[in-house]
């Protein structure tokens, strides 16, 4: 057994595919002083019970990257490590039974292609040639993952350690971390059963026992472990006799995977009665369950199991071997949490994976970016731990794990708002809306009004569809509403953080691509990576020389931060608060919104007075806030900041003074549709580390005279170069739906381009694609095509905004 050094550069808590492929990526990146700590042998938590599938499909862009980028290594690493693994590449074919799941995999099919995957759709022939044993009468069709395969994730784990050992990286089994302690000097002591070792930063990797770990760290980690069975049934004759093995098969609309192991087969249920364990007093974690499984319970997959051998009748006679059911870790949204420990400089985490065998290689590459370089080379906020925040309990956690299990394999609607663990945050005016009938939706936690049904109207339940659906026409009328009179709209849980003290603009200035506002003003700034990438985008609101609000997107909260915190001279007088949870914000906005907030405020809201972009106090009532004129629905407008015991009354009166200028809310799928037609963009959707500032077409942003900032010298050579893509808005002549996220752009039979935001316009009565095109083609007038669910819609590229081109509406 390898002794336990005194300090290292890193250590990873957790020998499992994650920690061992961490400890490899890092090493690989040339940081050999690594320590890798496990509590028993590798591979003793969730990874030795895993099924060992490796799947590229994926709804989300940068899981489906991880992925491609795991299976592609597995094909090569035996050879690279010099370690022998079994890695079977048998493709996989997924069962579509309606239009829905066709449509589904028409654009998973476009997303994979764009990425340099050659997936394809299959008829039910082609499916049968593929998989003899296969029953397609009711089957619409399906698609084809060339990568998908089965590895061993022993060997798998032992290669990468085998890997990390070899570059200089050290492996200490038996060691469980009882708990770490933060120096002054700033660097980690890890303490273990074995002793203590220092470092300058953490990793935790403990997968199903992430929580555990966590705590150590006061950090609270969203985990719960579920359930997973699955069995191996006995040799197959009819598979025994053939030369190799059947593609891995999936039945997503009944929930389960079926693929060879060997002579026989698995069968892997994502069943509806979900089970969670360890999540309360009377079930506490084990101090050890290394190796070890819960007891079988096949009960709860005989529906399955039916169908599966209706499916597959070679399974129906075959006998059951053995069993398996074991903890595999859940977060509230499936995916893992890989990247910065939130508020806990210096530590990372990498745990929490539900299919931590195929996303296990590319997860290593993500996380030793994050601790080598300080940001990874893909956008990977869909795994990035702090896009949980505050209201992600233990409870909540549970009940979206089980919500998730229960739809492993379910339809990737854009517009879906499931409802476990709702209602965690609400404004005070959330009983007043939902007593008008309001349809919500969560953002972050938060409760926010999608969109109000009409009188009469089929418009309470969301109809999920790809298609536009029940809600398209009341969202219409909002916009209308909006755009000819005057609407109100309840925004809660912007992320705010108020900035103040000696030096805070020089401090803020050294951080942003471009300017501050002036004292009395308002603007937008972007915060870019030292490579020249889109980190975020604020809205400040400048009160004084040194004082300000920082106001950003509700998920962005903890991201944003943290960053701030990171970059804050230690020696510095500048004070940053988080006041988030004390603000509200109402939305007043269309023509006739300056003759409603008129009749409750003494303010002069004259242009000349209270021009664009501008701020001022205002007293309505009994309450103080803070009124700011913009309006991201691109019409005359204000938004109101209240601190929230004000928000009800302040509703009250200017819904009071608005009746008569036929006043409507308006909920957040209608603000979509306007912003869209503004081309005002979206963070994380058309703003991300995917993007710089200058592809993102934000030069005026950019103000690369300045002496310097983070991201600088990137910029500045972008700048001499060119970027390779440009952000322009698209008009699609689409059929009944819009363009998705992450649409393939086409121009002579080449992508040339992806849609990161999709929607109509009702104000200009026109579908949209924000887009980023090759910078050759971002002129306006271009004509292009965009991939909708597998059918090639015409498109031409307009000029930035679609709607009220000179902002006379906006500045009226």
């Amino acid at each position: 057994m390898a002794q336990l050094p005194s300090h290292a550069r890193v250590v990873i808590i957790g020998g499992g595919v994650v920690g061992c492929s961490s400890l490899y990526h890092i090493a690989k990146m040339g940081w050999s002083d690594c320590v890798l700590l496990e509590k028993n042998e590798l591979t003793s938590g969730s990874t030795w019970h895993a099924a060992g599938n490796c799947p590229s499909f994926s709804g989300s862009w940068s899981i489906m990257k991880m992925q491609r980028y795991s299976t592609a290594l597995y094909t090569r690493l035996a050879d690279e490590v010099d370690y022998p693994m079994n890695y079977h590449n048998t493709g996989s074919i997924r069962l579509a039974h309606s239009k829905d799941r066709m449509e589904e995999f028409q654009h998973v099919v476009g997303m994979a292609r764009h990425q340099g995957i050659d997936f394809d759709m299959m008829t039910t022939e082609e499916m049968r040639a593929a998989h003899p044993f296969l029953e397609t009468h009711d089957i619409l069709g399906g698609v084809w993952d060339p990568t998908d395969g089965d590895i061993d994730p022993a060997q798998l784990t032992q290669a990468f350690a085998k890997g990390a050992r070899d570059l200089g990286a050290k492996i200490i089994r038996f060691a469980p971390v009882t708990d770490v302690r933060r120096l002054a000097s700033g660097e980690w002591e890890v303490i273990t059963a074995q002793g203590s070792i220092r470092c300058e930063k953490v990793v935790n990797a403990a997968g199903y026992r992430a929580a555990e770990v966590g705590r150590f760290f006061g950090r609270d980690v969203p985990s719960v472990a579920m359930a997973h069975q699955y069995l191996v049934t006995e040799s197959v004759p009819k598979l025994a006799a053939l030369n190799g093995k059947v593609p891995l098969l999936r039945d997503p609309d009944i929930s389960y995977y079926l693929r060879q192991e060997r002579d026989g087969l698995i069968l892997g249920p994502y069943e509806w009665q979900a089970t969670p364990h360890w999540v309360n007093k009377n079930d506490p974690m084990p101090e050890d369950f290394s190796f070890q499984l819960y007891p079988d319970d096949l009960e709860r997959l005989e529906f399955y199991i039916e169908d599966a051998c209706r499916r597959v009748p070679i399974l129906g006679k075959a006998g059951i071997q053995k069993v398996i059911n074991g903890p595999i870790p859940y977060t509230p949204d499936g995916n893992p949490l890989v990247g910065p420990m939130p508020g806990v400089p210096n530590a990372f985490e990498a745990c929490v994976f539900s299919f931590g065998i195929t996303q296990g290689g590319g997860a290593g590459k993500v996380l030793a970016e994050w601790v080598v370089e300080g940001e990874t080379e893909w956008d990977m906020w869909s795994i990035d731990p702090r896009r949980f925040t505050g209201y992600v309990t233990k409870e909540y956690t549970r009940a979206k794990a089980v919500e998730l299990y229960q739809r492993e394999y379910a339809i990737g609607y854009p517009n879906e708002e499931r409802p476990a663990g709702r209602p965690a945050k609400t404004s005070p005016l959330y009983e007043t809306l939902r007593a008008k009938g309001a349809v919500f939706g969560a953002r972050a936690g938060w409760e926010r009004a999608c969109w109000f049904p009409r009188a009469g109207k089929d418009e309470a339940e969301n109809q999920l569809s790809f298609h536009r659906t029940n809600w398209f026409d009341a969202v219409g009328e909002e916009c209308k509403a909006v755009q000819e009179a005057v609407g109100i709209l309840d925004l809660p849980g912007f992320a705010r953080f108020e900035v103040s003290g000696d030096g805070a603009a020089a401090w803020l200035e050294d951080l942003i691509t471009g300017t501050l506002p002036k004292p009395g003003r308002i603007g937008l700034v972007y915060f870019a990576t030292k490579s020249g990438r889109i980190l975020t985008e604020m809205t400040v609101t400048r009160f004084a020389e040194d004082h300000f609000w920082l106001m950003t997107a509700s998920g962005a909260e903890w991201h944003d931060r943290d960053w701030l915190l990171a970059h804050l001279p230690a020696d510095s007088g500048i004070k940053i608060d988080n006041v988030t949870a004390a603000w509200g914000t109402l939305v007043l906005t269309g023509p006739k919104s300056r003759t409603v907030l008129a009749q409750v405020c003494e303010n002069d809201l004259s242009s000349e007075s209270f021009p664009w972009l501008s701020h001022q106090p205002i007293v309505i009532g009994m309450a103080r806030g803070r009124a700011i004129r913009v309006s991201y629905a691109g019409e005359l407008g204000w938004e109101i900041h209240l601190p929230n015991e004000y928000m009800v009354g302040v509703y009250q009166a200017l819904w009071t003074a608005g009746e008569a200028e036929g006043i409507r809310d308006f909920g957040i799928y209608a603000l979509n549709a306007m912003r869209l037609e503004k081309c005002y963009r979206s963070w994380k959707e058309d703003l991300s580390t995917d993007f710089s500032p200058l592809a993102g077409a934000l030069d005026r942003f950019v103000k690369l005279d300045k002496a310097a900032f983070v991201g600088r010298d990137a910029l500045f050579q972008e700048k001499q170069e060119g970027p390779s893509e440009r952000f322009v808005p698209l008009i699609v002549d689409a059929g009944t739906a819009d363009a998705p996220y992450l649409a393939t752009i086409w121009k002579d039979g080449e992508r040339v381009g992806l849609v990161t935001s999709g929607g109509y316009g009702h104000r200009i009565g026109k579908s949209i694609a924000l887009s980023y095109v090759r910078r050759d083609l971002a002129v306006e007038g271009t004509a292009l095509e965009v991939d909708i669910f597998g059918e090639r819609f015409s498109a031409v590229v307009g000029s930035e905004p679609l709607y009220d081109p000179s902002n006379s509406r906006l500045k009226s």
